[in-house]
């Protein structure tokens, strides 16, 4: 008995162990809630059903919490322009495709050229947030706060503020299916980033330096490390999973809507960060609690819909479950009900010791 009581006290402790229950609260709600939700069946030759969408709904937030995670540990901070970073990728991708008309029904140039164009202007905006963040020692909310407001409106120069369309079949493959396959396409993208960045992670010290900057800037100097320039990357490392992202959203409505894509998807990023027991405050992290934190996310958010919750009202909703979610992984409130707990017990000995 005591073994299995030393077990479950070293279970809670593990840094996975709030959001993985956290995800499995969400997901039995719907055995109650919304019996299908589990229910998963072909149609159209494509896998269909809730939980089929939480995974491939939840593809670009997944690779975006990779970003969001090293930015955080690094920098103590967080970058708030990943979704105008995705709607910029999105709109010179398309504009170059397109040859700079509104929809066409071929390719004007390479695909491949206009997607690594894209990607490189992703890049080119965290190495910005970088600068910014890692040389001039800006706050990270107000130094990326440029590119939240700017980016949109950059994204609409590239698209002459029209919408873009890319009618042709190879462009909707990363968004949909590839051939028969009845698995959704980002979710090979998804799983293919994060073993990349568990890899990278796992075998190179990268992940050592950036946690070591984050907990002690000076520290790490002293024993050799170059804060600025670990820093400059993880932001670097940020703005291209923004680029991947938007190349996703861009594909699955074969468009750019400068003003839709990625609109959001910041504030989503940043609670799978915190929901998966990270630190907003830089140091220490954990990538597959920031993962857990992502399809948590998309989870409550497809569940919500699943019970009739309208778009408008869904924010409101979703507030409350995450404040309930992210207070159940405070230690602090732990400490607060220990010290009210334990003030009730010496009142009540109190008493019976009067009496």
């Amino acid at each position: 008995m005591t073994n299995k009581a030393v077990s479950l006290k070293e279970l809670r402790k593990h840094r996975l162990f709030m959001p993985i229950v956290c995800l499995i609260v969400v997901l039995l709600i719907n055995l109650i809630k919304t019996p299908n939700f589990f229910a998963v069946s072909i149609n159209h030759g494509v896998l269909y059903g809730y939980i089929i969408d939480v995974i491939n709904r939840g593809s670009e937030l997944a690779i975006l919490a990779i970003g969001m995670t090293l930015v955080a540990s690094s920098s103590g901070g967080t970058d708030i322009s990943v979704g105008a970073i995705a709607a910029v990728c999105a709109a010179v991708i398309t504009n170059i495709l397109s040859g700079g008309t509104d929809s066409v029904n071929e390719f004007h140039a390479p695909f491949l050229l206009a997607i690594i164009a894209g990607l490189l202007v992703a890049v080119l905006c965290g190495m910005w947030n970088g600068f910014l963040v890692a040389s001039l020692k800006i706050q990270p909310m107000v130094a990326t706060l440029i590119l939240y407001t700017a980016g949109r409106g950059i994204a609409q120069l590239i698209t002459r503020g029209q919408i873009t369309y890319i009618r042709v079949d190879a462009y909707k493959v990363l968004g949909s299916t590839i051939g028969n396959n009845p698995v959704p396409t980002p979710i090979y993208v998804a799983i293919f980033m994060i073993i990349i960045a568990s890899l990278f992670l796992r075998y190179t010290a990268f992940g050592l330096y950036v946690q070591t900057v984050g907990i002690n800037a000076k520290a790490a100097r002293l024993v050799g490390l170059n804060p600025v320039k670990i820093q400059f990357i993880t932001y670097m490392i940020c703005g291209l999973m923004a680029g991947i992202a938007g190349v996703i959203y861009s594909s699955r409505i074969y468009s750019c809507d400068a003003n839709n894509i990625g609109l959001n998807v910041e504030m989503d990023a940043i609670l799978a960060v915190a929901l998966g027991g990270n630190s907003l405050a830089g140091g220490r992290f954990s990538l597959p609690g920031s993962l857990i934190g992502a399809y948590t996310i998309q989870a409550l958010t497809t569940s919500l819909y699943a019970m009739g919750v309208s778009a408008d009202q869904l924010p409101v909703y979703k507030a409350i479950v995450v404040v309930i979610i992210v207070a159940l992984q405070s230690p602090e409130l732990y400490k607060m009900l220990r010290k009210k707990t334990g003030a009730q017990k010496k009142t009540v000995i109190k008493e019976v010791t009067q009496a």
